[in-house]
């Protein structure tokens, strides 16, 4: 085996630093997350209970097999917006009957559950992961269907998800919806367009427009049981698959359901994995608080692949990019690792390589980043690393192996881009709460402003406001640094959740997991053109 060194001194000043600086972006993000975790409030979890219901998050612990881990998603969804932190809906990927499952859970002590405008893209971002990793899709619904104060947001892209839900199928994905309350209007369409559909007595209540619509529409009289209760619908309109007496009772038949899939993952389960040499725990005082300090991403490899054993691919060469391969729970991986920020020509081309090498081996490629970008000025200019810097982009577009990243520090521009950043479609993506990514840095972006106003204001020949402008700069600082935190970006989806450094093993390996439920394929060719 080839064993990482480490160099890391846990009794050292700046690992105390490091560390404190992390538990308190810890804490913050603890603070944030129970607040998804609190639902619509005390008052509407109370009045929940009241009814004699459960709680979304307790009704995707009892589908669950018991003792096994739940990954979940997007929990800081709609950060920052006018709407609850969760987006009113809990999503993830669990085990049931033994089978990795992506489960949708919507919480009604959210405004009846209604969907916003974040609810939808959550939801709409894990039917992607359903559908990229060939996970079963569970929805656990009790929802008034659109918020309609937000109609004009939502109606066009909503959808988008009823357009999932049968591609899934037609791809050979399981549905199941469960029914636990309201399944209204649009709403109605997901146990409509499921394979499989299990509805609760006296409780499910599935209609495109309840008693007061039908009443204004056509002047009909009715009630919501003869209109879309779950008996109607088991006896005579035959939408309900599944009849349930409870709620326990239609988790139990869901988890049959999928019992009875007969269901088989692509690949086998690997054989138990050696842990690493070193303490996950350290993983929490190795970014400093300042991400202009660099810090070696092998520190942080050797705490995550298995003993630690990593073999370097040109460790002598584009030395600001640490490649190799490694084991990750047992499966095989390829990793690229930021070391000191800056992505050089040298880095580009040995990236662009590397990627084609998993490609060849169907090896999922890791991407851990801590980058300000792509170099610039004359020199590198000159050198080519737009055409190079190409090169690792075009390899990471083109490239077919599942991608898995996670921002541990910068993340910057292009440099973004080229370590397979949301818009270059990562199977998953995760931040730790020491990440930062934008355009560029918050003061290197003010200072363009500035420099750009100011070279505008000679050409004219008018005076420059010194003072005008350092109030520019400072409040643009502001701006762009709020603006490039992780709870800020994952409240928009642009991850699929901050993390602790010291779960991202195991965060990883459950996502490797899952991706092994589908086949892994790297692209025999078919990369573009490679400007050389």
């Amino acid at each position: 085996m080839t064993v990482l060194p480490t160099a890391l001194d846990p009794r050292s000043p700046e690992y105390a630093a490091n560390r404190a600086a992390m538990l308190a972006k810890l804490a913050d993000l603890d603070a944030e997350h129970a607040k998804a975790l609190g639902g619509g409030g005390e008052k509407y979890v109370a009045r929940h209970r009241g009814r004699g219901k459960l709680l979304a998050r307790e009704r995707v612990e009892l589908l669950l097999d018991p003792d096994t881990p739940f990954l979940e998603l997007s929990p800081l969804a709609a950060w920052g917006s006018d709407y609850a932190v969760g987006a009113s809906m809990v999503t993830g990927i669990g085990v049931v009957e033994g089978v990795e499952c992506l489960i949708t859970a919507t919480d009604p002590t959210v405004r009846g559950g209604a969907s916003n405008p974040w609810t939808l893209k959550k939801a709409l971002r894990a039917n992607e992961i359903a559908y990229a990793n060939r996970l079963p899709c569970i929805s656990l619904v009790e929802s008034g269907g659109a918020d309609l104060p937000s109609q004009k947001e939502i109606f066009i892209p909503g959808g988008a998800l009823f357009r999932d839900i049968t591609r899934l199928s037609a791809a050979g994905i399981p549905t199941i919806a469960v029914v636990f309350g309201n399944s209204t209007a649009g709403g109605a369409y997901i146990p409509g367009m499921s394979d499989h559909t299990v509805m609760i007595k006296d409780r499910s209540k599935v209609f495109l427009g309840g008693p007061p619509l039908v009443k204004m529409a056509t002047g009909e009289e009715s009630d919501d049981e003869s209109l879309g209760g779950a008996e109607m619908h088991a006896r005579t309109s035959g939408l309900a698959d599944h009849f349930a007496v409870d709620e326990y009772d239609a988790l139990r038949q869901a988890r049959r359901i999928v019992a009875r899939l007969n269901w088989r993952k692509a690949h086998a389960d690997p054989p138990p994995a050696e842990p690493p040499k070193y303490d996950e725990e350290e993983l929490a005082g190795i970014v400093p608080g300042d991400l202009k300090v660099p810090f070696d991403p092998r520190e942080v490899i050797a705490r995550v692949v298995d003993a630690s054993d990593f073999d370097e691919f040109k460790p002598l060469y584009g030395p600001s990019l640490v490649t190799g391969w490694a084991r990750l729970h047992g499966r095989p991986v390829g990793i690229l690792a930021n070391a000191q920020g800056v992505l050089f020509s040298a880095e580009s081309q040995k990236a662009a390589q590397f990627i084609q090498l998993a490609n060849q081996r169907d090896t999922p490629l890791v991407f851990l980043h801590n980058t300000t970008g792509y170099m610039v000025g004359k020199e590198y200019e000159q050198g080519g690393i737009i055409k190079h810097g190409a090169m690792m982009i075009n390899a990471v577009s083109n490239s077919k192996v599942p991608h898995l990243s996670v921002l541990m520090g910068a993340s910057y521009g292009a440099g973004h881009y080229g370590m397979c950043g949301r818009a270059y479609d990562p199977r998953f993506l995760f931040a730790w709460p020491s990440s930062k990514s934008a355009v560029m840095g918050p003061q290197q972006l003010a200072g363009v402003l500035s420099i750009v106003a100011r070279a505008s204001a000679a050409a004219k020949g008018r005076p420059y406001d010194d003072e005008a402008d350092a109030g520019l700069r400072a409040m643009v600082e502001q701006q762009i640094e709020s603006e490039s935190l992780p709870m800020f970006l994952s409240g928009r989806l642009y991850d699929d959740g901050v993390i602790d450094p010291r779960d991202t093993r195991t965060v990883l390996g459950l996502c490797l997991s899952a991706i092994h439920t589908a086949p892994v394929e790297g692209a025999r060719g078919g990369f573009g053109v490679f400007r050389m």
